[in-house]
């Protein structure tokens, strides 16, 4: 079986040293790195964290400043439409009223157009009556 001896309590000495130095020059400096990659990767996760809700935030605030400018530009659209209707309806208005006074002066000058012919007519019918009259009759009507 198993005999102890000197060569045994070498070999666990030797086990004993190996895992002690292996500790020190090759485990301790990973474990050393390792943890320093898991703080970096750590503080790194929290950098990227930071950044999403920095753009969700920015973006949100995009948004609402889109809805803004959008709200603002059609307030604007609307104030130019209604002040555009307003010249129009000022321009109709103007256009109109000359149309009307035109139209008035026309009339006038219609009016007093048809007076004068109808005193013309009139005098002229006086006097084609008489010649009529004068010629049924065959003498002069006074």
């Amino acid at each position: 079986m198993l005999q102890i001896d000197q060569s045994l309590l070498i070999q666990i000495g030797n086990f004993l040293l190996l895992v002690i130095l292996l500790n020190i020059f090759l485990y301790r400096p990973i474990r050393r790195i390792i943890a320093q990659r898991s703080e970096e990767m750590g503080s790194l996760e929290e950098a990227i964290r930071e950044y999403q809700d920095k753009a969700e935030k920015n973006e949100k605030s995009i948004q609402e400043n889109m809805v803004l400018a959008r709200k603002e530009g059609f307030q604007v659209k609307e104030s130019l439409k209604m002040e555009g209707l307003e010249k129009e309806k000022g321009i109709l208005q103007k256009s109109s009223s000359t149309v009307e006074d035109k139209i008035r002066k026309a009339r006038s000058e219609i009016d007093s157009r048809v007076s004068d012919v109808r005193k013309i007519l009139d005098e002229q019918v006086a006097v084609f009556s008489k010649e009529l009259a004068e010629k049924i009759l065959g003498r002069s009507v006074q």
